[in-house]
């Protein structure tokens, strides 16, 4: 118990319910939350932190989804069509990688840590960002991405893919997690989505996919029509799809995946998500920047279908900022019950997120890891406190992963 801390704030968020009169004593993991009083009896050798008033001591935040690869684009890519977007990305892809070392993304990696990111889900093509993520204060899960639409390349990019999640398997150190992504239904040959996913299964690694992100997929899956025709006419000499949605996700029956965007789902593919254990990723300024629809929460809520809010990457966004993410998709999604969905979103970034990705964080429990966040409260928080969590981006003065003091003093 030689690293006990104990953490007085002023207010705690629990799951359920604010509390105040209450201290956490913590290692990596959280110990025991109980009155100070208690805990300095039972620890009186533990290093005690004070917290100012109105403090909120909440879960770090989960961002189960971004692209550090692309963290040098600013004005670089055409954003408002998907197609037009997807070709500027191919046009500039080899300049935004070459000129984004591993400084540049590390600039990004800390911006999230400034955010209160705790945790985040690096989806990662070339394992250029595996330094970046090795050296990251975070918690990661590193999802290596397959790609691949050509049964004539298969085999070389099959083995630059298990070259590079070999690597991430070397990496030794707490919070890092080798993880599977198969880029999307449109980009990767079956054979290769099979094995991968044997993979996956034998050694019970998480997966995750990008899934009905635009009209452009919608028509090409169901019937090899649309803007996607001449794109893989022109780049692949491909005159048809190499699968469509169905066949698809038949690959994912026995693999609960985090499928991401989702946005262009018919009826059949939202009971497959159910009936198969599935998680939809949310990111909304992504799907706005690159002219796709919103996603329908309340078709996936109506079915309990578990979805999870992420930043994308900056290749489509302006920053990597959880909060900014969701208060953008309180906005989006105007039907929805402004307080009770507010809530939703919070728990898309902490509690969900940490189960879709298997991770034992999430929430400030007894058993929990210490991944914690301090909010500068303005006040005396009320029963819409998560709705002004999202408004207000107050200071974020402290934050804590696996129980060590990665942001304040």
């Amino acid at each position: 118990m030689d690293n006990m801390q104990i953490i007085t704030p002023h207010y705690i968020m629990f799951h359920d319910r604010v509390v105040t009169n209450l201290s956490v004593a913590f290692e990596k993991t959280i110990v025991k939350i109980a009155p100070f009083e208690e805990l300095i009896e039972i620890y009186p050798d533990a290093k005690v932190t004070t917290l100012r008033e109105h403090s909120l001591l909440m879960p770090g935040l989960i961002n189960a989804h971004v692209h550090i690869e692309f963290s040098g684009n600013k004005t670089s890519l055409s954003y408002g069509n998907f197609l037009n977007w997807l070709y500027s990305v191919i046009e500039n892809r080899a300049n935004l990688i070459n000129d984004c070392g591993v400084e540049c993304m590390s600039e990004a990696i800390d911006a999230m840590l400034e955010n209160g990111i705790t945790t985040f889900g690096a989806i990662s093509s070339h394992a250029m960002d595996l330094e970046a993520c090795v050296k990251a204060k975070q918690n990661v899960v590193f999802f290596n991405e397959l790609i691949g639409s050509q049964a004539a390349m298969a085999d070389a990019l099959f083995g630059d893919f298990v070259a590079r999640l070999d690597a991430s398997k070397q990496v030794q150190r707490e919070g890092f997690y080798p993880a599977v992504a198969i880029h999307s239904p449109y980009s990767v040959h079956p054979v290769l989505i099979k094995k991968a996913i044997d993979i996956v299964k034998n050694e019970n690694l998480k997966l995750t996919a990008h899934f009905m992100e635009s009209q452009a997929e919608r028509e090409w899956l169901d019937k090899s029509e649309g803007e996607f025709k001449e794109f893989f006419q022109d780049l692949f000499k491909q005159d048809r799809n190499i699968s469509n949605a169905k066949e698809f996700l038949e690959h994912f029956n026995e693999v609960p995946t985090l499928f991401t965007h989702a946005v262009e789902l018919n009826e059949d593919e939202i009971q497959t998500l159910k009936n198969h254990n599935h998680t939809v990723i949310h990111c909304p300024i992504s799907n706005r920047l690159l002219g796709n629809k919103t996603l329908n929460i309340q078709a996936l809520n109506n079915e309990n279908i578990p979805w999870i809010v992420a930043t994308d990457g900056l290749s489509s966004n302006y920053g990597l900022d959880l909060f900014e993410e969701m208060k953008i998709s309180l906005f989006m999604h105007a039907d929805a019950p402004l307080i009770s969905f507010a809530k939703a979103l919070l728990d898309g970034v902490t509690i969900n997120a940490a189960k879709a990705l298997g991770l034992n964080t999430g929430e400030i429990a007894e058993g929990k890891n210490a991944d914690m966040i301090v909010i500068d409260l303005e006040d005396e928080p009320n029963e819409q406190l998560p709705l002004h969590l999202l408004l207000h981006r107050y200071n974020i003065s402290k934050v804590y992963i696996n129980g060590k003091l990665e942001k304040g003093n």
